[in-house]
């Protein structure tokens, strides 16, 4: 057993409070949290659009040092320095292709986090209540966490952790989304709505790849100046502008090829479509709550404008995030533009700054 603190969530709000962790149990991992990025998916479940059992432990981009390893984890070793994002199960189709965003059991072992191993470590409170505690396989908003080992991505020992928390879940799905799914290319027209951590890391992505067009659209000027420096061409503020018209007349009436909608909105992903090209695709992607449907025009649709949704950026973590950790080395991955630092204790003050758009992306550190 191992004492530590975390942000409980119950009742609609984080309460930092003493916990104790169970030793890891077979292909876990005790990892000690140095970091923890904040996404939109927690802020979500703290609305209660999400479900997740309560009282709980959610936060899933956490970064650390393993402490203990539980019986067959071979891949990592007490002292290894780690970055954490989703878990799978490693045996289905999707797995073994290679796509362990589309695991055959990804919603109950991340989402809800009622899916678990026999013999599992847990976490309880200083009264014995048991926690829960395995949201995207690791729970990551306390000063520990019980992490699958499809979790749990080894780093290079000089690895800054503190800046590359946010690689488990915000960058990977808004990187990888662009890089795997849409793939721009040089004569693409490109719009990303939302421009958040997510969409700043497609928006990163997409240039890369250099396309005609890189457009960002958002209700707050200061991301879209963000956007901008990143290496978006065009912004729209849609406070202010009507977004249909402007991307008319930014193409020239051609529309968008290729959209990526962060927001997780029903009219803004319609307006998306409404807004494509001549078989241009609409990528979303977001957890807003189960039963949110987009309203589709069937004979607006049928000159081929295909509408796709796509989770975590389709990536596989142990592939993409060394990856995209040797793209921040490099300065192709500029994070400390996104991130704004919090200790545990003003969590609920990170969540909220997060939620007004004062804050793109809170990292909590321990």
């Amino acid at each position: 057993m191992t004492a530590g603190r975390a942000a409980v969530l119950d009742h609609g709000a984080l309460h930092v409070r003493d916990v104790a962790y169970d030793d890891p149990g077979a292909g876990e991992v005790l990892v000690r949290l140095v970091a923890s990025g904040l996404c939109h998916t927690d802020l979500g479940v703290i609305a209660g659009g999400i479900p997740f059992p309560a009282p709980g432990i959610i936060g899933h981009e956490g970064a650390g040092v393993v402490e203990k390893t539980g019986p067959g984890v071979t891949g990592v070793a007490a002292g290894d320095k780690v970055l954490l994002s989703f878990t799978s199960c490693g045996a289905c189709d999707s797995c073994r292709s290679e796509h362990p965003a589309y695991c055959a059991t990804w919603l109950p072992r991340n989402l809800l986090g009622d899916l678990r191993e026999p013999g599992s470590g847990a976490v309880h409170g200083t009264d014995g209540d048991p926690i829960a505690a395995h949201f995207f396989g690791q729970s990551s908003f306390g000063t520990f966490a019980l992490a699958d080992e499809r979790s749990v991505i080894r780093v290079d020992p000089a690895t800054d952790l503190g800046v590359l928390a946010p690689l488990g879940c915000g960058v990977l799905t808004g990187f990888g989304s662009m890089w795997n799914v849409l793939r721009p290319g040089a004569d693409d027209v490109v719009a990303v709505y939302g421009t958040g951590a997510v969409g700043l890391s497609g928006i990163i992505a997409a240039a890369a790849r250099g396309p005609q067009m890189l457009v960002a659209i958002d209700l707050v000027h200061d991301r879209l100046t963000l956007a901008r420096e990143l290496g978006a061409t065009h912004t729209i503020n849609a406070a202010t502008d009507d977004v249909g018209a402007r991307l008319a007349e930014i193409t020239g009436g051609h529309g968008v090829d290729l959209s990526f909608d962060t927001t997780g909105s029903p009219k803004v992903a319609r307006g998306a479509l409404d807004a494509a090209a001549v078989r241009g695709t609409v990528l979303v992607c977001g957890a807003p709550p189960p039963g949110t449907e987009i309203p589709v025009d069937i004979q607006g649709i049928l000159t081929g404008k295909v509408l796709r949704g796509v989770t975590m950026g389709d990536a596989d973590p142990r592939t993409l995030i060394p990856q995209l950790v040797a793209l921040h080395a490099a300065g192709g991955l500029p994070l400390e533009k996104l991130e704004r630092r919090y200790a545990l204790d003003d969590i609920q003050q990170a969540a909220d700054d997060m939620h007004h758009g004062r804050t793109v992306k809170p990292v909590i550190v321990f």
